[in-house]
């Protein structure tokens, strides 16, 4: 059943268009993801659905009794509350009713004592009808259900207690977050969900996401959390909206292909554009007769629909980390480590190691005390017990994710060259130019940057510093999905070693080859990527259950099915093979078609010019159906 759906929704600021025929529909129990670069209309979109802001045109349908719940990235709220109460007022209703149905006792009990009482009868209808709607609305269970989802997503008990005034900007989120779960409307529109929790606290969210019975759409820059949500990607890119089956990775892994394919395309109409603008060129220096056959392809030319170029991935920064020397095999070992904050112990008894070219997460809970570790790496803090020993030429380079290493006084050059003084204006322009701040941009005053700017500009320091040792704490907040794409992609080649402190678990999962988790009772080492270490955490959970045996039939089944699952992906792998080496060989005959075009010979003889046109465009035909079939073969 179709909730919510859009017809041709347009939407201006003056004159710079937003969304230009966004149409689409969303079904009850939908689960889905809204991604695009920053500034592409995404939340413009949902403040459009929830009537906040006014559309240009187009038409919304809302199927009656359907309630859209929306939680904005940023949420301020006053209220005197505490955090318990104020979840509560969801169930202000429920909790009247509790009231009514302990007034109508104290009636019951005063009229049962009354034994002429004509109230009676009546009162005790009341209070049947009245219970019977107070169960159903789970009058028994709210109180607890309350306290479930404050504690999933991270209060804990003495938190409940604390005035709402009191909150920060991330926990008066939480609570916002915590009573639009708790009404339970029929579309939930969520933007940036997790930004405001711990790995335990959006492990809780997802689940309770899938479970959801209503619909959703999340605008999320998380993309592992999209993964384990969502089954389908709105995308919003140049102001229109496309639909792909599937969760985050499937999308980009379409994404990449549908862009391939339509990058080729391009190119190969452009390059046909080329040749016939050559040959007009060629024609229209003959005579008459060449003359007229260069207008008529001329206006030929003119009625071609042209592909406009395909967004690529030039608009991504390029980043690429190198460290100046090999450090030693032993780049850390930490012993015994303990730090306390006036006689509070942060942890204790800490111990690890780290080898040269691993790549190390470091997980765990918000004030566990992960950026302590590293501050304490750096010399920045003292530690009160404990051995640290940094390996043999082992130079240690910082990413912090407060920026506190950038002078915001400076411009976005002096921020770089004053490091760098080596350099010359072309190289800092080329480096600035490979972390998109050109023209204009790069005179830009750090204090006057955002939150991604300032994040690319420490990254730039980070590469050129040329350590071979990198810490980075929580790199890539503030970052857009290309840029921490990018940044993951330098990260896999580099060849160096890092200790990485990060809440994105689809960055864990794509840089690390080892996980360190901290909690109270110490550190656990995982020798693999964010998956493993879930995969390894569950297994540990559930060593103690039953292991289900499998018959001999299932045995046969299921190998059976592995068996035909390897058959049917050989056979598409020679499909795909087979295609790829017959557009090979029209493209060749294509070319070959088109320089006889160009010939005297041909273009000045009307019937070998008809002939060999009509050879074009039965080759061209073919390439489209070939190129069409492929592509099918690639996304499916």
């Amino acid at each position: 059943m179709i909730v919510l759906s859009c017809n041709n929704i347009t939407k201006s600021y003056i004159a710079e268009k937003t969304l230009n025929n966004v149409s689409f529909a969303i079904n009850n129990g939908e689960k889905i993801g809204l991604v695009g670069l920053n500034g592409a209309g995404k939340t413009t979109l949902f403040k459009v659905l929830t009537g906040e802001i006014s559309r240009d045109s187009g038409e919304i349908y809302i199927a009656k009794d359907t309630k859209i719940g929306y939680l904005k990235q940023n949420t301020t709220f006053n209220s005197k509350k505490t955090v318990y109460n104020e979840t509560l007022t969801v169930f202000e209703s429920i909790i009247q009713m509790e009231k009514n149905l302990r007034n109508l006792e104290k009636e019951i009990s005063i009229e049962s004592n009354n034994s002429n009482s004509s109230k009676l009868d009546k009162l005790m209808n009341k209070y049947s009808v009245l219970s019977e709607k107070f169960t159903e609305a789970n009058g028994y269970g709210y109180a607890s259900e309350v306290k479930g989802v404050l504690k999933g997503l991270g209060f804990n008990n003495d938190e409940f207690d604390q005035p709402i005034n009191n909150l920060s900007g991330g926990q008066k989120t939480r609570v916002t977050l915590a009573k639009l779960l708790l009404e339970k409307p029929s579309l939930l529109l969520l933007d940036e969900p997790t930004n405001h929790l711990d790995i335990e606290a959006i492990n809780w969210l997802e689940r309770y996401i899938r479970e959801y019975k209503g619909a959703v759409i999340i605008i999320s820059h998380d993309r592992y959390f999209l993964d384990s949500t969502v089954s389908k990607i709105f995308q919003l890119e140049n102001n229109n909206l496309k639909s792909y089956n599937g969760n985050y990775t499937t999308y980009i892994k379409k994404r990449k292909k549908e862009l391939k394919l339509l990058t080729k395309k391009y190119e190969e109409q452009q390059k046909d554009i080329k040749k016939q603008e050559e040959m007009i060129q060629k024609l229209s220096l003959g005579g008459k007769r060449a003359i007229r056959q260069a207008k008529s392809k001329e206006k030929m030319l003119d009625k071609i629909k042209k592909l406009d170029k395909p967004t690529s991935i030039n608009g991504k920064a390029k980043m690429r980390f190198e460290p100046k020397i090999k450090s030693g095999n032993d780049v850390l070992k930490v012993r015994n480590l303990t730090k306390s904050f006036n006689n509070n112990e942060i942890f204790k008894n800490i111990s690890f190691d780290i080898y040269i070219g691993e790549k190390v997460g470091l997980i765990g809970p918000n004030g566990i005390g992960k950026s302590t570790i590293l501050k304490i790496l750096l010399n920045k803090l003292d530690y009160d017990e404990g051995i640290i020993n940094i390996g043999h030429k082992v130079n240690i380079a910082y990413y912090d994710q407060e920026q506190t290493n950038l002078n915001n006084d400076k411009t976005i050059i002096d921020e770089i060259w004053d490091d760098n003084p080596k350099l010359d204006h072309f190289q800092i322009r080329s480096i600035l130019a490979r972390f998109l701040f050109t023209g204009e941009d790069i005179f830009k005053e750090i204090s006057t940057l955002s939150g991604g700017e300032k994040s690319r500009v420490s990254l730039i320091k980070l590469m050129l510093s040329k350590a071979n040792f990198l810490l980075m704490d929580e790199p890539t907040n503030h970052l857009d999905i290309d840029s921490k794409e990018a940044l993951e992609d330098s990260l896999v080649d580099y060849d160096g070693t890092l200790l990485i402190i990060s809440h994105d678990r689809y960055f864990l999962n794509k840089v690390t080859d080892k996980i360190l988790e901290l909690d109270k009772n110490g550190i656990e080492e995982y020798l693999g990527n964010y998956d493993y270490y879930l995969e390894k955490k569950n297994s540990l959970m559930k060593e103690n259950e039953e292991i289900p045996i499998e018959t001999k039939t299932q045995i046969k089944n299921r190998r059976k099915r592995e068996r035909e699952k390897i058959r049917r992906k050989q056979q598409k792998n020679r499909q795909i093979s087979n295609i790829e080496k017959e557009i090979s060989s029209l493209e060749k005959e294509l070319t070959i078609l088109e320089n006889l075009m160009c010939k005297e010979e041909i273009y000045s003889d009307p019937n070998k010019s008809l002939e060999t046109n009509q050879k074009t465009n039965l080759v061209k035909d073919k390439l489209e159906k070939l190129y069409n079939e492929w592509e099918e073969l690639l996304v499916d």
